[in-house]
């Protein structure tokens, strides 16, 4: 890869040779964001997908986040999924969607990692591409740091009206289950754990597009806001974009219930139609 200054802005192989990873050239110099598994060649997915999805450009998430969902820039966190204050949840945009893909970054546009539906046998692939019967069947995520490790086990059983995801860590630890309350009106989830609800996600519309999530005292620990893709992605592709915003340091198990919830609302709600409101 040439570093000659007519070389457009964009993502590249990275010049230091590390394989599946992507680094942002500025159009004058290479940058310290990269985006791991991304490469071109090596794309995720089924090759019957019709994927559309470009390299996030860091400055495009950062105004996701400020001016999307109006969060204003705040500390740094640790550089982990478990230890920023604001998660980017942006699902990879295709025309044809067979298995779920999600791309995870902090408030400066850094990859911290990823979600990807794992364990899709090609009858339940075939099952998707026909109909829309799958939004009723069993979905599994796979939530991986920015080094493709997997962290967390996401599963959310098959369902007719109300949602279940269980949530375990990558040894298959289970950590609680988010569950859906009601189906009707505005959506809320309760966060179980042993028995005991330690935390909810409450809808703020009816769209359930925008959450407050509270610990067990009703006091918001964080929300979670959608952030609106643009009017062609809206109508002809399956992304949904989210911003996680942490109010506070929080424990397990309640901080991995917060992060798998940013990460699953859109699995767990997944609607046969779109909408532009």
């Amino acid at each position: 890869m040439t570093t000659h200054s007519n070389t457009p802005a964009g993502w590249y192989a990275d010049p230091q040779g590390t394989p599946n990873l992507l680094r942002y050239w500025d159009g004058a110099q290479w940058t310290e964001h990269t985006n791991p598994g991304q490469v071109p060649q090596q794309q995720g997915g089924s090759a019957w997908e019709l994927n559309v999805s470009r390299p996030a450009d860091p400055a495009k998430v950062q105004h996701q986040v400020q001016q999307q969902a109006g969060v204003a820039p705040t500390g740094f966190g640790g550089g982990t999924l478990f230890t920023e204050p604001v998660l980017v949840v942006n699902q990879k945009a295709k025309l044809i969607e067979l298995v779920n893909e999600y791309s995870v970054f902090d408030q400066q546009g850094r990859t911290l990692g990823s979600v990807v539906e794992i364990g899709q046998s090609t009858a339940k692939k075939v099952l998707r591409f026909v109909s829309s019967v799958d939004q009723f069947l069993t979905h599994k995520l796979e939530v991986r740091d920015a080094h493709g490790q997997p962290q967390l086990v996401l599963t959310r059983p098959a369902k007719l009206l109300k949602s279940k995801v269980l949530v375990q860590r990558a040894n298959g630890e289970p950590l609680g289950e988010i569950v859906q309350q009601n189906a009707f009106g505005k959506i809320n989830f309760g966060f179980m754990y042993n028995g005991q609800q330690i935390g909810a996600i409450k809808a703020e519309n009816w769209r359930a597009w925008n959450f407050a999530i509270v610990d067990h005292t009703d006091t918001e620990i964080a929300r979670i806001t959608k952030t609106w893709e643009g009017l062609a992605k809206t109508m002809f592709t399956t992304a949904d974009n989210y911003v996680l915003q942490i109010h506070r340091q929080l424990q397990d198990p309640l901080l991995s219930m917060v992060v798998a919830s940013a990460l699953t609302v859109d699995t767990a709600l997944k609607q046969d139609s779109r909408g532009l409101g």
